[in-house]
């Protein structure tokens, strides 16, 4: 990495991401909405703002919703307790982890409860057993396949055409009168902030390749390392003194960078760290939750 490119920033980054097919299908996803009775919206727990599409709230205004802060045992508990306060003035909230299946059951029990002023309207017309009608919605890499394959206990059974349904769609079945209509992952036109972006560069979002690997690793490392440290120290065993003398340099973050390379063997011929290699090193470790379970978002 050159003295330049030490320097370098995402913060100055206006980044773009808006694929046409994206655009059909968020015009697809206003259609089905038509025909549905609940909304799961599905967030990533560690970045509950910033993995929540705005235009999911104003399209599903008039739907009752129920929103997952997926992937909770990436983040820090604390954190989650936090969140699930504050989304729950607006919807009932509830913390899954579709890996391990904890607060699955949760959701079923959730969508009944709240349809069931609905199905007793219903029952008073003579109409009995109504089948709900389930949509879910997130960005992508949020969880939702895993979570699908959850609630459906892996069978992701597609119980295929119903009267006044589009005869293309084909749902899943997860309850007993349940049916959930899956829909691919829709980021938004443009990111309101590049923190936003940078998040979701974080969590793999967005991929790697369309922004440079290191200068996604170096900025995450800015925020662990002002937030976090303990969990770098434990992590790449980093003595107090060593950070003591990262301090006293004038870019801080590269040296810390530079110092796991050598301790993780990132390095190439002549002695030189190798960037590239330290940056998948740090990225991975903080997806796979080797650096602890850690939260990038508080509520405000």
């Amino acid at each position: 990495m050159s003295s330049k490119e030490e320097q370098k920033s995402l913060s100055s980054t206006n980044i773009n991401w808006f694929p046409g097919h994206m655009a059909k299908t968020r015009r697809q996803i206003e259609e089905d909405l038509k025909i549905i009775d609940v909304v799961i919206e599905l967030l990533d727990a560690r970045i509950p703002n910033s993995s929540r599409n705005p235009d999911i709230k104003r399209i599903t205004r008039n739907k009752k919703r129920i929103i997952l802060l997926n992937k909770c045992d990436l983040a820090n508990e604390a954190s989650n307790n936090k969140w699930v306060n504050y989304f729950s003035k607006e919807a009932p909230t509830i913390l899954t982890d579709s890996n391990s299946g904890k607060g699955i059951e949760k959701v079923s029990k959730e969508i009944e409860n709240i349809m069931t002023e609905e199905i007793a309207k219903q029952a008073a017309r003579g109409r009995i057993n109504k089948t709900i009608r389930v949509m879910i919605l997130g960005i992508p890499n949020v969880g939702k396949s895993s979570f699908i394959n959850r609630i459906s206990k892996k069978n992701s059974t597609e119980v295929g055409n119903r009267p006044g349904i589009t005869r293309s769609k084909q749902w899943i079945r997860i309850g007993k009168n349940q049916e959930l209509l899956d829909t691919p992952g829709v980021l938004w036109p443009k990111f309101e902030s590049n923190e936003v972006a940078l998040n979701l560069a974080f969590t793999g979002t967005i991929k790697d390749d369309i922004l440079e690997r290191t200068e996604i690793a170096y900025e995450l490392l800015k925020v662990l390392y002002t937030k976090y440290k303990t969990n770098l120290q434990e992590r790449y065993k980093i003595t107090d003194e060593q950070f003591i003398e990262i301090n006293e340099k004038m870019n801080p973050i590269y040296e810390l960078m530079q110092l796991i390379a050598r301790k993780r063997g990132a390095i190439v011929s002549g002695g030189n760290t190798d960037d590239e290699k330290v940056a998948r090193i740090i990225l991975d470790d903080f997806r796979n939750c080797k650096i602890g379970k850690i939260s990038l978002e508080e509520p405000k």
